[in-house]
C-alpha cells in the first residue's frame, strides 16, 4: 500500500466515495461525504481505495489510524491485511476509529480475539424517530411541545419557515457570521473549527447537494439547520444554530425542519454530543430511540 495514494477529499471525489457510502451503509454520521469533505479540512484524514475497498486515515507526526472500510467482505479483509502492514512499516500500533458495533462483529469473525473494541459514550450519536420529532407526542415530549407552542404564541403571525436555497443561502451565512462573534468562537479551538465548517457548508450549498431549513421572525433569520440522507432510512442533521436570546428557536427549527425536510425517513441522526453536558441534556430529553456506538479497535496485547 503506497502512501501515495492517500488524498484529501475534494469535490471532485464527491461521486467515488459517495458510491462506496451509498452501497455499503451505516446510520453512523460519519458516514456520507459531506461530513468526510468539511471535516477533512479540519483533521489531517486522507482517503484512497485499497483492494477495492474505500479507506480513511488519520495521520500526523503522533498517531497512525484507520476508519473502518467501506467495501465488499473479502475486499475489506484484504485491505484491513494493508492498513496493518502499513501500521507496521511506520512504527504505530494497528488501531481504527468509529468502529460500530456491526463492524467488530465481522472482526471477531475473521480474527476471533485478536482484536478489542472500546467504545466511546462522547462519541455516540443520538437517532431519533421522525414523527416523534415533528409531533413531539406524549408526556415524555410534553415539555418540548410546550417550548414549541410558546415560540407559535410569542411570535404569532411574525414567523415563518422556508427550505435553504440559493436565494437565502447568503442570509444565513451572514446569521452564521453574527452567530460566530456572538458566541466567542475566535477564543474556542472547538467552536472555532465546526464554525468554518458551518460556512463551508453554506458556501458549497449546492455542490455538496445538502438540504436546509430556516426559521425567521418579523423577515429575519433567527435559526437555520443542514442534513443530508446517510442511508434509505436515516436523515442525519449536521448543523443547527440559532439564537439564544429568541426563545425557543432551537426547538422550532429542530421541530419544523423535520416536519418540512425529513418525513421520508424513519429516523433522525443529531449526531454525537462530544461530552458536552448540556448538549447530552438537551439530547436525551429528545428520547433517542437508540444510539449508533462508535469505539477504538486496536490489537489484543499477547500475554
Amino acid at each position: 500500500m503506497e502512501e501515495t495514494q492517500f488524498k484529501r477529499a475534494e469535490l471532485e471525489d464527491k461521486e467515488i466515495i459517495s458510491d462506496y457510502f451509498r452501497h455499503h451503509t451505516s446510520r453512523s454520521c460519519e458516514r456520507t461525504f459531506v461530513n468526510v469533505f468539511l471535516w477533512s479540512r479540519q483533521y489531517p484524514v486522507k482517503w484512497a481505495v485499497v483492494e477495492n475497498a474505500l479507506v480513511f486515515k488519520s495521520e500526523d507526526n503522533t498517531h497512525v489510524s484507520f476508519a473502518f472500510p467501506a467495501g465488499e467482505e473479502e475486499n475489506v479483509r484484504k485491505a484491513l491485511e494493508e492498513l496493518k502492514a502499513y501500521s507496521e512499516k511506520k512504527g504505530y500500533p494497528f488501531t481504527m476509529y468509529n468502529v460500530t458495533p456491526d463492524n467488530f462483529e465481522l472482526l471477531e469473525k475473521w480474527y476471533p480475539g485478536r482484536f478489542q473494541i472500546e467504545y466511546e459514550r462522547d462519541n455516540a450519536d443520538y437517532v431519533y424517530e421522525s414523527e416523534k420529532l415533528a409531533a413531539l407526542p406524549g408526556k415524555k415530549l410534553h415539555g418540548k411541545r410546550n417550548h414549541v407552542n410558546k415560540f407559535k404564541s410569542i411570535y404569532a403571525n411574525r414567523w415563518s419557515y422556508e427550505s435553504i436555497s440559493r436565494e437565502n443561502v447568503e442570509e444565513c451565512f451572514q446569521m452564521a457570521l453574527r452567530w460566530r462573534n456572538d458566541n466567542g468562537c475566535n477564543e474556542d479551538l472547538e467552536k472555532n473549527a465546526e464554525m468554518c465548517v458551518t460556512l463551508n457548508a453554506l458556501r458549497l450549498f449546492e455542490e455538496l447537494g445538502l438540504t436546509g431549513g430556516v426559521l425567521r421572525v418579523d423577515g429575519e433569520i433567527v435559526a437555520f439547520t443542514i442534513g443530508e440522507p446517510v442511508c434509505s432510512d436515516t436523515f442525519v442533521v449536521h448543523i443547527e444554530k440559532a439564537y439564544a436570546e429568541i426563545p425557543g428557536a432551537y426547538n422550532m427549527i429542530n421541530q419544523q425542519f423535520v416536519e418540512h425536510e425529513c418525513m421520508d425517513y424513519t429516523y433522525v441522526n443529531r449526531e454525537e454530543d462530544t461530552g458536552a453536558e448540556g448538549l447530552r441534556r438537551a439530547k436525551l430529553s429528545y428520547r433517542p430511540v437508540f444510539l449508533v456506538e462508535k469505539g477504538t479497535v486496536t490489537e489484543q496485547r499477547k500475554e
